[in-house]
């Protein structure tokens, strides 16, 4: 049986990562997503390392499941063209500020009056309902906006820091992709096509509050912003004996257990390590203490005895280590293919399984403008068919 998005149509009007992480999901679940471009390609097809031209890793990594046609929207010609596909498909996405679009006519208002049943979907660095609406945005300048930078320095303790990740752009493309399901479902139930802002700036503050609001939670404030246990200064992989680990003994029977391994079983007994609530006021000298304890024997020792006493724990990998690890390989999590230019290539497969309707990897990603003559056939079929 095909994927759940099987017969779903995306017009995929995104670039760098945000927009075609989403879409690239939506097409590991089977929608037919067309990857629309202008003759330069998406500007995250031309970092490195590539093998070839505008055919980068990163590009490799987010468009599999697509198809390329290159469509020039500002002339009259490739604005037919457009339309042509959009009037044949379920889903429009576009992360252009909307006063680009609005110069384009790409805005939802005048779409919605040609395709009523279209799920229109926007997304960019902030809504169009406040003061910050048109601003441009990047996963760097979200990170900063949205506290993101403040908690990776501590809260204000050190001086703010990105996370070595482009995780705002990965974090809102799994609201994008939410969202546009939802939407999908919608309109399965008769509430027709609607249009969908999914603004970087507010998912991310929304992704961040739930633990980090903390104090500022009551009204008056109980505290300042930043959950405690995360924001301490210990809170980090633990050297052993011959390397580092992370270990997290969290309910009051895991520290119960761990303080026997360490061979302090009396510290169960201490009022302030009795409960998760006298525990929360003391996280930084429990963490200093696993430090401390950590080191007096190997990862491999360790690694034993926190299965054997089920705490949570786990290795510190990289990525050489997570190719070859035992479990991801088991699982038949690493996805190797052919690629007709770039040759052998791996890949992150899908991490989640439908026991019914399974998503799969059905196409590789596209050269630029690769299925532009196939894309444009169909729907000339399409508007000759009655």
């Amino acid at each position: 049986m095909p994927g759940p998005l099987h017969g779903i149509r995306v017009i995929d009007m995104t670039s760098v990562g945000m927009g075609p992480m989403a879409t690239q999901m939506l097409g590991d679940m089977g929608a037919d997503v067309i990857k629309v471009e202008s003759a330069e390609g998406d500007v995250f097809r031309h970092v490195t390392p590539q093998r070839h031209a505008a055919m980068s890793h990163t590009h490799l990594n987010l468009n599999r499941n697509k198809r390329s046609a290159v469509i020039d929207a500002k002339t009259a010609e490739g604005r037919a063209r457009l339309d042509a596909l959009i009037g044949g498909a379920d889903v429009f996405i576009s992360n252009m500020r909307a006063p680009a679009m609005r110069r384009l006519g790409l805005d939802y208002a005048t779409l919605q009056a040609r395709f009523p049943d279209l799920i229109y979907c926007a997304c960019y660095g902030y809504s169009e309902q406040g003061p910050y609406a048109g601003r441009a945005a990047i996963d760097d300048t979200i990170q900063a906006a949205s506290g993101m930078a403040w908690l990776q320095g501590g809260a204000g303790a050190e001086a703010p820091r990105y996370v070595n990740s482009v995780v705002a752009d990965k974090v809102v493309a799994l609201y994008v992709a939410n969202a546009v399901t939802s939407a999908l479902l919608a309109r399965e139930r008769g509430a027709g096509g609607q249009a969908v802002e999914v603004p970087m700036f507010e998912c991310m503050v929304a992704f961040l509050a739930p633990e980090h609001l903390a104090g500022l939670t009551f009204v008056p404030p109980e505290g300042p912003a930043g959950y405690a246990r995360l924001l301490n200064e210990y809170r980090r992989p633990f050297r052993t004996r011959d390397g580092y680990m992370s270990v997290v003994p969290y309910t009051t029977a895991q520290w119960q257990r761990f303080f026997a391994l360490a061979g302090n079983p009396e510290m169960a007994q201490d009022p302030r390590y009795l409960t998760l609530n006298s525990r929360s006021r003391h996280f930084p000298e429990l963490y200093r203490y696993i430090e401390t304890v950590l080191g007096e024997r190997t990862t491999a020792q360790w690694t034993e005895l926190l299965a054997t006493a089920d705490i949570p724990f786990a290795p510190v990998n990289g990525f050489e280590e997570l190719l070859a690890d035992p479990h991801l390989r088991a699982v038949g999590f690493w996805h190797e293919s052919e690629h007709p230019t770039e040759g052998r290539l791996i890949q992150a497969g899908l991490p989640v399984r439908f026991s019914r309707t399974p998503g799969d990897i059905r196409r590789h990603p596209p050269g630029l403008g690769e299925h532009t003559a196939e894309i444009l056939a169909e729907a000339d079929r399409a508007a000759k068919t009655p």
